[in-house]
């Protein structure tokens, strides 16, 4: 189903305050007892949803806690304030928990000792359902015929104390999500592909947190323009001083330096720390009363020898960029067009992306590695290894095991 196939007779409302009004925010132990014994006592599934402060702190921590349940209203908790909420979390394990992008929420809920016993996601349902726009505004417009304000969405929820538009904001979003979610589980069951999303969804759930990345630093936007590996220890080590103080602060660490900054230091290779300071992107007076700092970085990675300098690419235990296939073996990029080829014919056919349909990384790790005899049997065990779910390795397997093998006649 896409955006286009909505229903276009649904006559779209704006949503501009809650039902029954915007909740007191929660923030004391007796409003949170109140709160836990009015959710024990509904019924059905629970609408959550979390706001952090992304771009503005350091950390990832919920600043606000939304909750609607049918028999229990809706409720706003402050977890700076109630920073326990495992007692609530323990009253709602007896009923799914609906949220959007649950993937973001689940870690910063876990903190608070929130953790779901089952997931559905509206915006993983409206992926596999075949909707292009799945943002949550979008979705609610086109399946509800809502209008939601969603200027917030990018605001420091660490502000206090909070304004009242904003909590207006994350009232309405847990107000229509059990609406949407009794919509969307119907047009994936009329889909045949309820069983699809539930897999998606409690895999969702029981995902690992990420694993620590490796020199992270070289994520730092605009690092290809660098050609030395000594320009690149100039960035770890400025990257290195510059985490470290936006953790100490709980800062979002562009907001101390941005990135770019680092970059045009290191390009710039300041001899003194006037020098360095004469930078347009050193001119703030905050980033002036720390230039000892940041050139005292640069200054060690200046000093250092050449066999503790990183370097350019790291090694990897995965495939080579697929645009250095061809080069690198021309069989192999042959076989990932054919592989992809197939993919993109089931997404289409199905309507559901190709990134749902299967991880890409699990194609890339196929083709470049395929197990000798290329049966279904063995693609289905190569694709659970590398993260397919059992509903994707059952769809896309036997396509692959067609795809994957050279032609018998030249292409």
């Amino acid at each position: 189903m896409t955006d286009a196939e909505a229903p276009e007779e649904i006559e779209v409302i704006p949503l501009l305050v809650p039902r029954e009004g915007v909740p007191p925010v929660v923030e004391t132990a007796a409003a949170l007892a109140e709160v836990v014994a009015r959710f024990a006592g509904g019924t059905g599934p629970v609408a959550v949803d979390a706001e952090r402060a992304s771009g503005y702190r350091y950390s990832q921590r919920a600043y606000l806690v939304q909750l609607r349940r049918e028999g229990s209203g809706s409720a706003l908790i402050d977890p700076i304030a109630c920073p326990d909420l495992s007692l609530l979390g323990k009253v709602l394990q007896d009923a799914p928990w609906v949220l959007h992008a649950a993937s973001q929420d689940i870690p910063c809920l876990a903190e608070i000792g929130m953790t779901p016993p089952e997931v559905f996601d509206t915006e993983l349902a409206g992926r596999l359902a075949g909707f292009e726009r799945v943002g949550l505004g979008a979705m609610v417009e086109n399946v509800l015929g809502y209008r939601l304000e969603k200027g917030h969405s990018a605001a420091d929820w660490s502000t206090r104390p909070l304004p009242r538009d904003w909590l207006v904001y994350a009232a309405l979003d847990v107000e229509v999500l059990l609406e949407l979610r009794d919509a969307l589980e119907d047009e994936l069951r009329a889909q045949g592909k309820l069983a699809w999303a539930r897999e998606e969804f409690e895999a969702v759930r029981t995902a690992p947190g990420p694993a620590p990345r490796t020199d992270p630093w070289r994520r730092t936007s605009g690092i290809h323009r660098l050609r030395t590996r000594r320009q690149l220890a100039g960035v770890r080590a400025m990257w290195e001083v510059r985490d470290a103080m936006a953790r100490r602060r709980d800062t979002a660490p562009g907001r101390i330096l941005p990135d770019a900054a680092i970059v045009s230091a290191v390009v710039a290779a300041p001899a003194t720390p006037a020098d360095l300071m004469a930078l347009p992107v050193f001119g703030g007076r905050s980033t002036r009363r720390h230039v000892d700092t940041w050139f005292g970085a640069l200054a060690k990675a200046a000093a250092l020898p050449d066999e503790a300098l990183p370097q350019p690419v790291p090694a990897g235990d995965g495939p080579p960029p697929p645009n250095r296939w061809a080069e690198r073996d021309p069989v192999a990029a042959k076989r990932l067009a054919r592989a992809r080829g197939a993919v993109t014919e089931l997404s289409e056919s199905h309507t559901i992306p190709a990134e749902n349909l299967i991880p890409p990384e699990a194609v890339r790790r196929l083709a470049w590695t395929p197990p000798a005899d290329l049966s279904v049997e063995s693609v289905s065990a190569a694709l659970t290894t590398w993260g397919a779910r059992s509903w994707q390795v059952g769809l896309v397997a036997p396509a692959l095991a067609e795809a994957l093998p050279e032609p018998l006649v030249a292409e």
